[in-house]
């Protein structure tokens, strides 16, 4: 099989959700958000393949539509990690990236930095992205993933709630004056993989510490492996609910 030097990007898309069923299919502006998703992603310098990953038809058939790269997948898989794991296992890309279906990036720069951090030191197994948090809000909010890392910059642990845990900080829901900067950092849903690895990971088993928190990057941290977090400047807007698509409507797409 002929190994492509360039990255593979899978984008796993389902269709339901317990907060907002079809999300991926809702428009802003002219375009589903799936369409922003994949428009993003195939003006990547680095990646020479961009696939959605769906077990929906109604999804298929809208990537169809806007002329996008499509396959369907199995419908009992655990994760979106797994949904590309599966896809994988048909490609020949050396790095493979899981780019999240309801999460619109800044800008496709944040996909090159990411690949280009696989590209440079090849003992990286799994990488992705994190961006200094500096609103309260998204501190408070449990849909914002924390992380926090070593000095190495490999991950020591992710979280929905805010860590590290500042125990001199009377409230942690506030910025205070005596708030440090370089802090708290959120974890962007962005990862990359040697191929080798992500087909390796859709093999473990569902860790502990994944259920509790509902993070599948916790299953490869459970079993021993590190993953890489790079720093980038660029931002992302996560779609859960209602209301942060109506954000996006407003103009935060574009900032």
């Amino acid at each position: 099989m002929k190994i492509s030097n360039k990255a593979a990007i899978i984008i796993p898309a389902r269709y339901s959700s317990t907060r907002f069923p079809g999300k991926v299919l809702v428009s802003i502006g002219s375009k589903p958000v799936i369409q922003w998703i994949y428009e993003a992603a195939i003006l990547s310098k680095h990646a020479d393949n961009v696939i959605v990953a769906t077990d929906e038809q109604k999804i298929y058939d809208t990537v169809k539509g806007f002329g996008g790269n499509v396959v369907m997948t199995s419908s009992n898989l655990r994760t979106g990690s797994d949904r590309c794991a599966e896809v994988s296992q048909k490609l020949s890309n050396k790095i493979i990236v899981n780019l999240q279906a309801d999460e619109i990036l800044q800008g496709p720069e944040m996909i090159d930095e990411l690949i280009q951090m696989m590209e440079e030191d090849t003992s990286i197994n799994m990488g992705s992205l994190k961006k200094e948090i500096t609103t309260p809000e998204e501190l408070a909010d449990r849909n914002v993933v924390k992380v926090v890392t070593d000095n190495s910059g490999f991950a020591l642990y992710f979280s929905r709630s805010p860590i590290p845990y500042i125990r001199d900080m009377a409230d942690h829901s506030k910025f205070q004056a005596e708030f440090p900067g370089n802090t708290y950092y959120k974890h962007l849903g962005i990862y990359a993989y040697r191929r080798d690895f992500i087909l390796q990971f859709g093999t473990l088993p569902t860790a502990r510490l994944e259920e509790l928190e509902k993070l599948e990057q916790l299953r490869a941290m459970e079993c021993g492996y590190k993953i890489k977090l790079k720093e980038t400047l660029h931002n992302s807007h996560r779609i859960d609910t209602p209301e942060d698509l109506k954000k996006l409507e407003e103009g935060l797409i574009h900032g």
